[in-house]
């Protein structure tokens, strides 16, 4: 206990005083109650608080943090002086985390669970909160698919579980189950990147983030939790002061760097040599590439297309609350403009928490978002096409209807790119409502009863419109079509749970429950085409003359759960979770819909054994084990069905109508299960201030929800069926250290995580499923490439008759490919795709990390965030196709360096008239990475200045993000995937739009 003695100094009696934590930082939010009273106050923003006498001195404040040690303060008298009270940081073993279906101290848990600090994700720009984990917790991989603002990004928790089924993690948002899938937030029109659904919310908004990664973590969520839970909670209101914060921020983006490629005269060249190659007349002559070499002659199409694009978000919340009601209520605006033209991404959101005590048994609450965004989209062939764009076309024609160029006039019709921008219209339009409430009774002491009941509404609509003056509308003279896809569903849980502590031995925390949740989405799509004109664009398809099907579905899902846990805990060392969870899921097989998903855990507080307390630098030290099964049924609707699809049928001269089966039924589709065991430690060394958790883990998925193709004779091309297994094993490792304390505060966080993915078995009889570039064997990681491995180039002096050729007409200046096998299963003396192929590297990271440092000096407060990944192999396909030295489009620069009979070169092949792109290794290259993700520099005012501006805090700050990559790959970005969420074909970067850099400042204003 704290005492202080102090001499009567005020009229008022009232006690002021400043809370702050063991390096000298404020901390808002403490509770401070006067011992024995309801009195009580909240720390302000800057951690300071005013709490009234109103007892005979001396008497008793208790302060009260979450993540902090209880401070007991005596005081005796008034003082004009503030007391000055510092929290110690609380056992690690008595934090708190949330976790399935209620909370745990950490000394408690048995199951491998990351939280990460939301307090380290101020000012950093990001539009949804998925984003937010890059780089924060081990074994957690994101992977941004596209810089298009709002887009998707890719997260994979312990590595890739499925081929054709989902392998995103399921989010719990206020107890809310959430699975996002960016399928609902497109209605099937819009071209180009799909807009992220977690986009529409807020991510200023939460609280707290708690990632659950192991099978005794995950399995309370059964069906769900395969591919691992984040669970968000948003912020609450606190008993005591209202609080009014204002957040808001404005920068500028630019892309991350330019592609190398050739300008005008450099490309005449090339173009010269190929059609001579071809033994055909120049294209340009002496006269027109000397004009070409002039300064500023030729077009740019990267200058074009990219801008400097600008950031902003402002964020108001109010909260506050009594000794029976709780409040939270915050607003955002969120513009962020893309760095292609026209290509933004723009948000309104707003949420509300309210808790209740209607009696000392019984409280209710209720949380809602609602939000609306708009996207305007970059189509799917923009990228290719800037880049593709030969350099000696011009943007503008003033001579056309629409002041554009309207194609390359070269042998590939390329649409021009910039027209493309500013004149297609390929917008979103997302409206998204997201709420829970609940009601709680507390039976008997330590008994409660929980009802709770939520909606998500997801409304979308998308409009997209050709005009006739652009490359893509001019062979339909226009086209528009507008698509609205609604997707509403509900959840009710029903829940009961006891939490007890029965001695100082014994302890036990149990909660059943019975679960039923359900979505319906409808889609409709009207299309028309050839317009008398374009001013209407997508508002009258009525008016196209040329007749286009329009279309519709509709499609329910329905899932139904009982769930139980029971976490034991004895002497405060032994603690032994039991779960298990049943789900029935209309997706499934009539014969198969129930899965039942168990686990066990067990974990050893050895720190708190006899022998362990003279062990003065061992603060606390945990050992866990776990093991479960968890399951996954991410498929679409209706798949276990024989379903029926719309044909048109010849009769005569009459064209009828009639539906016919398109798939073949499958009673017994069942569910996609992983099993997974886990051993950890925790450990944390002189007192505290370096915490190490490392984890090591086996993941076992089996029956994949596989797409497998069907014999000919059975009248399908393919099914899916309970095929295959795929394994996972890694090692995570986190390291939290307090480096320094006092005047100079630093702290550090680092996480490194390495996952092993292997494909097991995909079914009797199959050994690999190729798709593209992209194959998944049998032995072999998901995501690995298949490709012809180059040997140099064909030189003058070679006997290339006798040597293995790709093309008959193979010569000096041709690729060489290696002769791996042939029908015979040896090599055959020619080049072919069907046996020369090898698998040369994959998209998996061989580790990824990160590495967070705060500072705090004074009122200045430094983040500084390092984020990775090492042995990754990602195929770009941009170059392969700026490689191709045809002269039909433009190239890289690396094509100044072809083969030609005065610069034999072995690496780059000779200009050629041959339009397809060979697949092979050259084009697999590395896709390892180091970035600085994000600086941010704060500084706050001293209490002393904003007490005389009646404000509580004001915090200015500056962030940089993305500002610095190191890296090999040659391409805009080595964090790349153009598949987005896929599994098979990921890392491939073909026309992806480009991430950017971005520089902002901003403010944090309290009253």
């Amino acid at each position: 206990m704290l005492m202080l003695a102090a001499t009567l100094a005020s009229a008022q009696e009232t006690v002021k005083g400043l809370v702050k934590d063991h390096i000298g930082q404020s901390l808002p939010g403490a509770t401070v109650v006067q011992k024995g009273t309801s009195k009580y106050a909240v720390t302000d923003p800057d951690g300071t608080f005013e709490i009234a006498a109103g007892k005979e001195f001396p008497f008793t404040l208790q302060i009260n943090l979450t993540g902090y040690e209880q401070q007991d303060v005596e005081v005796y008298e008034l003082s004009t002086a503030p007391i000055d009270v510092v929290l110690k940081t609380a056992n690690v073993l008595d934090q708190v985390v949330v976790i399935g279906y209620g909370t745990q101290k950490k000394g408690d848990l048995t199951g491998s669970v990351s939280s990460i600090s939301t307090g380290d994700l101020k000012g950093v720009p990001i539009s949804s909160l998925d984003r937010a984990l890059q780089g924060r917790a081990a074994g957690v991989q994101v992977t941004q698919s596209s810089g298009q603002p709002g887009s998707s990004v890719s997260i994979k928790i312990r590595g890739g579980n499925s081929i054709n089924g989902a392998n995103e993690p399921l989010y719990v948002i206020d107890g809310f189950p959430v699975y996002n899938n960016n399928s609902y937030a497109d209605a099937g029109v819009t071209n180009g990147p799909t807009i992220n659904a977690l986009s529409t919310l807020n991510p200023s908004d939460i609280e707290s983030i708690d990632i659950l990664k192991d099978a005794s973590a995950t399995a309370i969520y059964g069906s769900r939790g395969a591919n691992g839970v984040v669970i968000i909670t948003t912020k609450k209101g606190k008993q005591g002061k209202n609080v009014i914060t204002y957040d808001g921020y404005y920068g500028v983006q630019k892309v991350l760097n330019r592609l190398s490629l050739l300008n005008a005269q450099q490309w005449a060249l090339l173009k010269n040599d190929a059609m001579a190659d071809s033994k055909k007349a120049p294209a340009f002559s002496q006269t027109e590439i000397d004009s070409l070499g002039r300064p500023g002659v030729g077009t740019d199409w990267q200058d074009e297309a990219f801008r400097q694009a600008s950031i902003q978000n402002h964020s108001l919340s109010f909260s506050g609350g009594d000794e029976k009601t709780r409040f939270a209520l915050s607003g955002n605006y969120f513009k962020q403009n893309g760095i292609l033209h026209n290509t933004d991404f723009e948000r309104y959101s707003f949420r509300i928490n309210i808790d209740r005590d209607m009696t000392k048994r019984f409280k209710i609450g209720f949380n809602f978002t609602g939000s609306k965004s708009s996207a305007q989209v970059a189509p799917e062939n923009v990228v290719p096409n800037l880049l593709q764009m030969p350099p000696t076309m011009p943007v503008y024609d003033p001579t056309s209807a629409n002041g554009f160029t309207l194609r390359s006039i070269y042998d590939t019709p390329l649409a021009n790119p910039i027209a493309t921008l500013f004149l297609q219209v390929n917008e979103t339009h997302i409206f998204r409502g997201f709420g829970n409430a609940y009601g709680e009774y507390q039976i008997a002491d330590g008994l409660k009863a929980k009802v709770s009941l939520g909606t998500d509404i997801l409304l979308n609509k998308q409009n997209r419109y050709l005009p006739s003056t652009l490359q893509e509308g001019s062979g339909l003279n226009g086209q528009g079509i507008v698509g609205n896809k609604n997707t509403i569903g509900w959840l009710n849980e029903n829940t009961l749970s006891y939490n007890k502590a029965f001695s100082e031995d014994h302890a036990l925390d149990a909660v059943v429950g019975i679960t039923q949740q359900a979505s319906t989405t409808e889609n409709t799509i009207a299309r028309g085409a050839t317009f008398v004109s374009d001013d209407f664009s997508y508002h009258n398809l009525g008016g196209g003359t040329t007749f286009q099907n329009a279309s519709s579905n509709y499609f329910k899902w329905t899932l139904l759960s009982y769930l139980g846990r029971v976490n034991y805990t004895f002497r405060s060392k032994y603690n032994l979770t039991l779960t298990a969870r049943a789900d029935g899921s209309s997706r499934l097989g009539k014969d198969k819909k129930w899965g039942f998903f168990p686990s066990a855990a067990f974990s050893w507080n050895l720190g708190r054994e006899d022998f362990m307390r003279n062990v003065q630098e061992i603060s606390n030290l945990k050992f866990r084990v776990s093991g479960g099964v968890t399951g996954n049924q991410e498929i679409a609707p209706y798949t276990s069905l024989a379903q029926e699809a719309y044909y048109s049928y010849l009769f005569g001269r009459k064209l009828v109508a009639g539906y016919a089966p398109n798939g073949i039924a499958n009673p017994n589709l069942g569910w996609e299960q992983t099993a997974q065991y886990d051993a950890g430690i925790d450990l944390g060394l002189f007192k505290n201030r370096v915490n190490v958790t490392l984890d090591a883990y086996y993941k076992k998925t089996t029956d994949l929800l596989l797409d497998v193709p069907l014999p000919y004779t059975s009248g399908y091309p393919n099914a899916f069926q309970n095929y295959g297994s795929v394994e996972n094993k890694g090692i995570e490792l986190s390291i939290n250290t307090v480096n320094s304390e006092g005047a100079l505060g630093w702290t550090t966080d680092f996480v490194f995580s390495t996952n092993r993915n292997k494909v097991l078995s995909l079914g009797p009889g199959v050994s690999s499923v190729i798709s593209g570039v992209s194959i998944a064997q049998v032995g072999y990681p998901l995501g690995s490439f298949l490709v012809l491995k180059t040997n140099g180039i064909f030189q003058s002096g070679d006997d290339i008759a006798n040597l293995p050729k790709f093309n008959a007409n193979d010569k000096a200046g041709s690729q060489r490919y290696v002769d791996v096998s042939g029908a015979n299963g040896t090599p055959d003396g020619t080049i072919t795709q069907a046996y020369d192929r090898v698998i040369v590297g994959n998209a998996q990271p061989r580790f990824i990390f990160g590495l967070t440092n705060n500072f705090s000096y004074k009122n200045f407060d430094l983040n500084v965030l390092l984020q990775g990944q090492s042995g990754n192999k990602v195929y770009n396909a941009n170059q392969a196709n700026l490689e191709l030295g045809t002269g039909y489009i433009n190239g890289s620069t690396t094509m100044l360096d072809r083969w030609t009979p005065t610069n034999p070169s072995n690496v780059i092949h000779r200009a050629i008239e041959n339009p397809a792109v060979t697949v092979s290794d050259r084009y697999i290259e590395n896709g390892s990475y180091l970035r600085l993700k994000n600086l941010s520099l704060g500084y706050s005012l001293p209490a002393s200045i904003t007490g005389k501006l009646g404000i509580s805090q004001l915090r200015f700050y500056v962030t940089a993000q993305n500002w610095v990559t190191w890296t090999k790959y040659t391409g805009y970005d080595p964090e790349v995937s153009r598949n987005e969420q896929a599994t098979l074909t990921q890392g491939v970067d073909n026309g992806v739009y480009p991430a950017s850099k971005t520089f902002l400042g901003g403010l944090t204003l309290t009253f």
